[in-house]
């Protein structure tokens, strides 16, 4: 919890009770922020009593990551891609 703690007086300087106020509009901005999880769509599930970690942005990158670790990479049932146009990838037939 924040707690901010302004002495503005009234009969002070304007330059002090200017700079409280913005003190408060700031902290209040900050705190109404909302925090966002990660969106990636790939996800380490990492050996052993291991966790899980959803921050890579292609399999490669999470296969990498494991390397010596043990473990495995899924593809994030959570993930949204960014709004717009997105680039196909190409399959190749064999």
């Amino acid at each position: 919890m924040l707690v901010v703690e302004c002495h503005c007086h009234i009969k002070g300087s304007a330059m002090r009770y200017l700079l409280c106020t913005l003190g408060i509009v700031l902290a209040a901005a900050a705190i109404g922020t909302p925090a966002k999880a990660q969106n990636y769509p790939w996800c380490a599930q990492y050996g052993g009593p291991g966790g899980t970690n959803c921050g890579f942005t292609s399999f490669e990158q999470c296969m990498q990551t494991l390397l010596g670790m043990g473990g495995f990479c899924v593809q994030n049932n959570w993930y949204q891609p960014p709004p717009g146009p997105h680039q196909q990838k190409s399959q190749t037939q064999r």
